[in-house]
């Protein structure tokens, strides 16, 4: 529904998040607009299957379970526009949307755009994601069972990828910068005590061995120069996420430490009539499942509040 180019809701970010609350707010009749942004369909994207997504016995490929979300989304009224905001005014009334030399105008707005996850930066990197680099020790571990595999990390969850792979890799190698890791005392002492993880420190991944798929890396020794090949078949990043949220600042809280937008009643945001939903949000679960049940609650709350307002 719109009035006089005034649109109910808008949702920024396609992913499971937007796509969820596209549904939700669809089937109320709000015919939301969604901009799907630079990567449409958001972070399951990169993932070759996704086993963990309920209702899918056998798994689904991340890009398929997006293509029927997005479908149900449509199916319900939802319009996509396969552009990213570029700026936001949310503070007025009715909020201002830009994207390009378009400006686009609603009286609720729903952020879904997610995170990023922290990588290297190496030549080769983007073709290699879900092809032996990953993100996620949850989501693909699974197809680890009796190899090889490496993290790159020194926190937390550093410690927390390496000790749930070892559930399925015979060895799990854990690489990290320093000397001295970041994590807590109580999970650097159950890293060590894992019998299968074998720690190497001072030390940076500096290029992917790569033959058809990523066979190993080049490590280099940062105190010594010296220079090794470590033979894995896969490598998981857990060096941090980096919520996209860099268009907000200035306009709604945000965590001060990663930039998160700051939440209460899980998607209430310090403006009225603006939720946010997802990975954007959510510092702790990540997880494309709680991302979607983010995206209802943010849906049903700008129902509550498009109704009363």
């Amino acid at each position: 529904m719109s009035t006089d180019g005034i649109r109910e809701l808008i949702i920024i970010g396609s992913g499971p998040a937007g796509f969820t609350a596209a549904i939700y707010a669809g089937r109320a009749g709000f015919k939301p607009l969604i901009f799907a942004g630079p990567q449409p369909g958001g972070q399951p994207t990169t993932t070759t299957v996704m086993e963990n997504f309920p209702g899918f016995p056998e798994g689904i490929p991340g890009p398929q379970l997006m293509q029927n979300m997005q479908k149900q989304a449509e199916r319900f009224g939802a319009e996509i526009k396969f552009s990213a905001v570029t700026k936001v005014e949310l503070a007025s009334e009715p909020k201002k949307i830009f994207a390009g030399d378009e400006t686009y105008q609603a009286r609720a707005v729903i952020i879904a755009t997610g995170s990023s996850y922290r990588t290297l930066g190496l030549p080769k990197e983007k073709e290699l994601l879900a092809r032996g680099l990953h993100t996620c020790a949850t989501c693909d571990g699974f197809f680890y069972r009796g190899k090889t595999v490496a993290v790159i990390g020194g926190g937390d969850s550093a410690m927390e990828e390496s000790n749930f792979l070892t559930k399925f890799a015979d060895q799990v190698y854990l690489i990290h910068r320093r000397a001295e890791f970041r994590a807590s005392e109580i999970m650097k002492q159950r890293t060590l005590a894992n019998k299968k993880i074998k720690i190497i420190l001072n030390s940076e991944v500096i290029e992917y061995l790569v033959e058809n798929k990523l066979t190993g890396v080049k490590i280099k020794n940062i105190l010594a120069g010296e220079i090794t090949e470590l033979k894995i078949d896969g490598l998981f990043f857990a060096i941090g996420h980096i919520p996209n949220t860099d268009i907000f600042k200035g306009q709604i809280a945000l965590n001060e430490k990663e930039g998160h937008i700051t939440t209460t009643n899980n998607v209430y945001t310090s403006i009225e009539g603006v939720l946010a939903a997802g990975d954007c949000a959510d510092f702790t679960y990540r997880q494309s499942i709680t991302a979607a049940a983010l995206g209802a609650m943010a849906a049903m709350a700008a129902r509550k509040w498009l109704e009363k307002n």
